[in-house]
């Protein structure tokens, strides 16, 4: 007989359910995307052809977007592949069989689904697009300079306050970084020898993160073009079609092999609940996502060794909605 409340099985629901959405969301990133351009293509093909001569060079753009597209989906589903094993929660069959290759959603390229609208209201592609933004930002050197801005201030404000030549050990500096993200500044946290974690809530991020922190052993391997779905702040058609290639270092090759970092999956709440763990809380545009930011406080204080610091970084827009 299950242990399990019904509660804690509903809520088992809620997240196998949330999780398959958030795969799906990854798999229909491409259909959804070329919703924008096949209407593109239609508005022009029911034009006069004496018209359309004028819009060669459009169309040509929309050939190059789409060969773009291809590169992006190729990064997506490398992504996602094996993410259903990645917290290793098996799935079970209705007949009790475990099931580790089970498929979530549909294919883009086989699918039932006929309406790309229904696709977009049932799949939060948009998040996935954000994502490719933020692994530039995180992983390759076109963000460096923004890395430069944020992180740099926490890395200089942890060695200041725990020396490297005057700590005897830096594993025994336990740094937490909430709301990591893809998980560069915990990582860097890490290459410097402190022990690191980083949490996260977001699946989207969680499955980024742990494709460049566990499947990328080689720099600069992988291409995307971040800006494809930005159709503002673009002075030619070109700039949106850039690329940047990642990771800029190897993450699991470039840290010292001594580094321990780790990253967490849930709610930072819900997670770090043990009093007096950590030496140093760091966040960086974090507090501001809380519901209620005087208990985020509230628990980053309880959870500090005496002594401990908190460094923070980032705006208090308090955007939860």
């Amino acid at each position: 007989m299950s242990s399990t409340s019904p509660s804690e099985q509903i809520d088992e629901v809620k997240e196998r359910e949330h999780f398959r959405a958030v795969v799906s969301a990854f798999k229909y990133y491409k259909l959804c995307c070329l919703d924008r351009i096949h209407k593109s293509e239609k508005i022009i093909s029911a034009l006069p052809m004496s018209h359309q001569k004028h819009l060669e060079k459009y169309t040509t753009y929309l050939t190059k977007f789409k060969k773009c597209l291809d590169v992006n989906n190729s990064v997506v589903h490398m992504i996602i592949k094996d993410v259903d094993t990645m917290f290793e929660n098996v799935e079970h069959s209705a007949d009790g069989a475990t099931n580790g290759t089970e498929s979530f959603g549909c294919d883009y390229n086989n699918c039932e689904i006929v309406s790309q609208k229904q696709h977009k209201m049932h799949h939060d592609v948009e998040k996935v697009q954000s994502v490719l933004k933020n692994i530039v930002r995180d992983w390759s050197a076109q963000g460096a300079a923004e890395r430069e801005q944020c992180y740099k201030p926490i890395l200089d404000e942890i060695e200041e306050l725990f020396p490297p030549d005057e700590v005897t050990d830096l594993r025994n500096i336990k740094v937490l970084v909430p709301g990591a993200g893809l998980g560069r500044l915990a990582w860097e946290i890490a290459a410097r020898g402190y022990t690191c974690q980083g949490n996260e809530f977001s699946l989207f991020m969680l499955f980024a993160s742990n494709f460049i922190l566990n499947r990328c052993p080689e720099a600069n391997k992988y291409t995307v073009h971040p800006w494809l779905h930005q159709y503002v702040n673009n002075l030619t058609c070109d700039h949106q079609l850039l690329s940047a290639t990642f990771p800029d270092v190897s993450p699991a090759r470039d840290k010292p092999g001594h580094a321990n970092f780790s990253m967490t999956a849930g709610d930072f709440l819900k997670v770090y609940t043990d009093p007096e763990e950590w030496s140093c809380v760091a966040t960086c545009f974090f507090i501001d996502c809380a519901p209620n930011v005087i208990e985020f406080i509230e628990r980053i204080y309880s959870i500090l060794q005496p002594g401990g610091y908190w460094i923070n970084l980032g705006p208090l827009l308090y955007h939860y909605r």
